[in-house]
């Protein structure tokens, strides 16, 4: 299972589109938008790994997003998604996996599927290689080093209860101690990846041996109760994987 984002400015067609992915049993649609601006900012704080973008977005250039997406890192991959084929050079210029045409047929979005399948396998495979070359296990992650007011403070990842963003602010929560730090919190996503760290909103990471109690809410949704008696919500983008990790 792999997480994608729509970019389309026709709510039908996103919706076509996602029912398709929907359909290979192999896709979560993590995330859907309309313009550059606001897809951008959920794609940098989501963990996704391919985004089907639309050529043509109103007075925008899906062209335009893409090359922005190149400087991400990680680098979500790219399908294009459109009903203009004349794009289809620029398009693998910018390293798209693959040019699906509007209106979508079954058969060739599931074509796709499985070759994003295919490429993200070996990019897993090819990571956690040249992570297990770098690092003994015994040292992989075991300190977060942030940098706080010009010092670099490492902070003991097993004693982290939650990262998350407060007031515009991202927030280091540890069993001793609260930090305000400057970094984005998909820099920490990163950084502890592999870890026990994890999303469960866009604006949470817990560490999922700090949580004592989870609590169902509204929608399908949960509150977490963490460690330090702070409730954390899970949305329905990560709920999916937080029964699957404990099994409820």
């Amino acid at each position: 299972m792999f997480k994608a984002f729509i970019v389309d400015d026709e709510p039908l067609a996103r919706d076509e589109l996602a029912f398709l992915l929907k359909r290979s049993k192999q896709v979560e649609i993590a995330g859907e938008g309309d313009s550059i601006e606001s897809s951008l900012s959920q794609i940098q704080e989501l963990q996704i790994d391919v985004i089907f973008l639309d050529i043509q977005l109103a007075n925008e250039s899906g062209l335009d997003l893409a090359e922005k997406i190149m400087d991400l890192n990680p680098r979500p991959e790219i399908v294009f998604a459109t009903a203009y084929d004349e794009y289809a050079l620029k398009a693998f210029e910018l390293q798209a996996i693959d040019y699906i045409m509007k209106p979508f047929d079954e058969i060739r979005v599931l074509q796709t599927v499985e070759k994003l399948a295919k490429v993200l396998k070996g990019k897993e495979n090819r990571d956690s290689s040249t992570l297990d070359k770098m690092l003994p296990s015994s040292k992989r992650n075991d300190k977060l080093a942030v940098t706080i007011d010009e010092r670099i403070v490492l902070i003991p990842v097993h004693e982290i209860v939650y990262i998350g963003t407060i007031e515009g602010r991202t927030v280091i929560v540890t069993d001793k101690q609260r930090y305000q730090v400057n970094e984005p919190l998909i820099t920490y996503e990163r950084k502890l990846h592999q870890r026990s760290i994890v999303r469960v909103h866009r604006g949470y990471l817990v560490n999922l041996d700090k949580i004592v109690e989870i609590q169902p809410w509204f929608h399908s949704t949960y509150n977490l109760i963490m460690k330090d008696g702070e409730k954390i919500p899970v949305s329905r983008t990560f709920t999916k994987e937080l029964k699957e990790h404990f099994g409820f």
